[in-house]
């Protein structure tokens, strides 16, 4: 598999992983279980996802950018799904992840060529 290839199954693992949030939260403690398998559905999928995307990626680098889009995705569906405030100090901190997920990528050079 190639880098880009790589990088398109770590997009997908951090986005199956805010949807597995949203499930999550959405299942209420895992007691309604259509919520509750979504959820586990998802899981198996967003790790699926990583697991192949880690194979051409370096390690640290890959886990921080997945860890940096569900940590935003999960922000923004709060605010959008739930009604969880989204002040302009709640924005920067976001904006500051999404400049260092940017960053990681454009200085990834050689070890995120496969």
């Amino acid at each position: 598999m190639s880098a880009a290839t790589g990088w398109i199954f770590l997009v997908l693992s951090g986005v199956l992983d805010v949807f597995w949030a949203l499930a999550t939260k959405k299942s209420n403690g895992m007691t309604h279980w259509g919520w509750s398998l979504l959820s586990l559905l998802l899981l198996a999928a967003f790790v699926f996802s990583l697991a192949r995307a880690l194979s051409v990626l370096p390690l640290g680098m890959a886990y921080a950018v997945w860890t940096g889009i569900g940590a935003v995705g999960s922000v923004l569906v709060g605010a959008i799904v739930f009604g969880e405030p989204l002040g302009a100090q709640r924005i920067a901190y976001v904006a500051i992840i999404v400049i260092a997920i940017v960053g990681l990528h454009l200085g990834t050079g050689k070890e995120g060529a496969g």
